[in-house]
């Protein structure tokens, strides 16, 4: 199967959260073919959720896992240990009061 190139799904999952009104912003530019994605939840109230895309084995399909979740500060610095050891990902930072960061819709997998 082929697959998208980082930077056309951040472009398409963009331009998704626009149409809901959903306020989003790259916060790390990552590799453009084949960096990992990050996405942090900031639902304004100092807590935050870190997505990342992942493989479950039980189900054979991608998924979107938590990678970390808290206070900001502690979800930020998950973030500087994955770019420590990877400088090719991509940080997507979500603004939703309401924890809307619809990557569980079809298509975001």
């Amino acid at each position: 199967m082929a697959r998208l190139t980082s930077r056309f799904w951040v472009d398409a999952y963009l331009a998704r959260l626009r149409l809901a009104d959903i306020p989003a912003f790259v916060v790390a530019h990552g590799d453009d073919t084949g960096g990992a994605v990050l996405v942090k939840l900031n639902t304004l109230d100092g807590q935050c959720v870190l997505f990342q895309r992942s493989f479950d084995l039980m189900s054979d399909t991608r998924v979107w896992a938590t990678l970390a979740e808290g206070a900001e500060a502690d979800v930020d610095a998950a973030i500087a240990r994955q770019r420590g050891f990877d400088p090719d990902v991509w940080v997507i930072e979500v603004e939703d009061r309401a924890g809307r960061h619809l990557l569980d819709e079809p298509g975001l997998t």
